[in-house]
């Protein structure tokens, strides 16, 4: 269980094969040092379970599904990747609760201003809809965020500056595809 509440940008090593699945080595900031093997980790809003560490680079393995259903198959050696530690007893809740559960991949329509703020507008399959709540959270990529526009195949999301430096919004782009998690509380059926 998560937050959505990105605590630090990730730089992806590389991704390798290992037997069936793969292993993806993330570069982490120093608080992930301490962490150890068994850990949940969310990776881009994908739960992950650290493998090992070292030379300060989190490993982590990844199935042949995970890799197809998200965005973490679509990674390359130096993309940046959002980093979360799963949520303690007693921790606050700053977002929302975030599962770590991708339920689709989200397609960047639009990155734009609208009245001086930062709005990206993503589609989603149109079965996922019925997920998204105008006024309602979502996570994309693991980012806690309101949705302020909800569309007939889309819904817009707007992103205050400090979230655009400090995740990987500030890499994004139209055609970008990112993870997204429905708010489960509200979905529970999806």
């Amino acid at each position: 269980m998560f937050t959505g509440i990105v605590e630090d940008l990730g730089e992806v090593k590389q991704i390798g094969k290992a037997g069936r699945n793969s292993v993806l080595e993330v570069k982490a900031p120093e608080a992930y040092y301490a962490a150890k093997a068994g850990e949940s980790i969310a990776v881009n809003g994908t739960c992950l379970t650290l493998i090992g560490i070292k030379n300060k680079v989190l490993a982590f393995e990844v199935m042949p599904e995970t890799l197809r259903a998200t965005n973490l198959g679509m990674l390359r050696s130096g993309y940046k990747v959002n980093l979360e530690r799963s949520l303690k007893l007693g921790d606050r809740v700053g977002g929302h609760f975030v599962y770590g559960h991708i339920d689709c991949l989200g397609l960047i329509r639009r990155k734009m201003f609208i009245k001086d703020n930062l709005c990206f507008e993503i589609s989603i399959p149109g079965r996922y809809l019925s997920g998204i709540s105008q006024r309602g959270s979502v996570a994309v990529d693991g980012i806690s965020l309101t949705v302020q526009d909800k569309k007939s195949d889309s819904f817009r999301v707007y992103v205050i500056p400090h979230t655009y430096k400090n995740t990987t919004f500030g890499f994004r782009r139209a055609s970008d595809k990112v993870n997204i998690e429905l708010d489960k509380l509200l979905s529970p059926t999806l």
